[in-house]
């Protein structure tokens, strides 16, 4: 029984040094100094360590509609050194937490982009988390909470990982900016399936008189806002679902979508040198069909034109594809 024990409590030990010195996510305060991959498909814990490092000074924060945001397109289009950190299914509560860990680790960002989807137009309760695992110490300021936290299947499963790609034995998940095509192979598009999926959901017609919306997600984007430099540029921007998504006119989502657009752009306007544009109406891209996988997800080639038109915004200048609500101090 001892030598059992002994064993066992060696193993353990083994196991622990590894995940402690691999350290697959890269926040642990002492770790082997090597360079690290994004090796986890759960952004929440691949992101962090990106949010921290020192080689970006621009950051794109939203879910997976803002994922296809290229950064070094963004680099050209608006100078400095862009990190896309969208999660996939990020609730407005996660997005802050990642944008208020990139500011605490970058005190003067150069540009910011918020790709404002449905989630910031959620009306009732805030809305935390998703059933994905999300790393509360991963965001803190005390790193050292992390040995308590590393102990575990999922820790060594992905030290192994991050042993392997260190290696040069396995792909990484995201690139180093944090980006990738998560779509299918766009030589593999079907449009006649895709324009399937294009079909407008049931929608509520509009009840008499005006009703209240609460969206308590907003505070939490004014107070991400504020913590932010003068010097830093902010665009805000909804995003373009295809036009089966989109609120129906007289429609109670009408209405929430309006009261939504009408909240941020009070926000936008409450912070000096902060962008509004808007993806979200009908267009020449959100009503091609053959521009989208589902009505959220847009193809490849669309998310470069999304740029162009993001920069023409930060300059002043609408697009036919884009409006601006809140346009840039003069």
């Amino acid at each position: 029984m001892r030598r059992l024990l002994g064993t066992a409590a060696t193993l353990v030990v083994v196991v622990y040094a590894f995940i402690a010195l691999v350290d697959p996510w890269g926040m642990l305060p002492l770790r082997l100094p090597l360079p690290r991959e994004t090796v986890t498909t759960n952004q929440r814990f691949s992101y962090p360590m990106l949010a921290r490092d020192p080689r970006f000074d621009s950051v794109v924060i939203g879910t997976s509609s803002a994922r296809l945001l290229r950064p070094p397109e963004l680099d050209q289009a608006f100078g400095g050194r862009f990190a896309n950190l969208s999660m996939n299914s990020g609730t407005a509560w996660e997005q802050s937490q990642i944008l208020a860990l990139f500011t605490r680790s970058h005190p003067a960002p150069r540009t910011v982009l918020v790709g404002l989807d449905m989630v910031w137009c959620e009306s009732g309760p805030l809305r935390r988390l998703t059933p994905r695992p999300f790393p509360d110490w991963m965001y803190g300021a005390n790193l050292w909470r992390g040995y308590a936290e590393i102990l575990n299947p999922f820790a060594a499963e992905e030290a192994g990982k991050q042993a392997l790609a260190m290696l040069g034995l396995a792909r990484p998940r995201y690139g180093r900016d944090g980006w990738a095509d998560f779509l299918p192979d766009d030589a593999r598009y079907d449009a006649p399936r895709a324009a399937a999926g294009l079909v407008p959901p049931p929608s509520e017609p509009a009840p008499a008189g005006t009703p209240v919306f609460d969206f308590p997600q907003h505070a939490l984007l004014a107070e991400r806002l504020a913590a932010l430099p003068p010097s830093t540029r902010v665009l805000l921007f909804l995003v373009p679902y295809h036009v089966s998504l989109q609120p129906q006119p007289g429609t109670l989502e009408e209405r929430r979508w309006a009261a939504c657009r009408r909240d941020i752009a009070a926000i936008a306007r409450a912070r000096p040198g902060t962008i509004l544009a808007d993806f979200m109406f009908p267009s020449s891209i959100t009503r091609e069909g053959t521009n989208y996988w589902d009505p959220q997800h847009y193809r490849i080639g669309i998310a470069d034109r999304l740029v162009r038109d993001l920069a023409e915004a930060a300059a002043g200048r609408d697009t036919p594809d884009l409006r601006i609500i809140v346009p840039p101090a003069r």
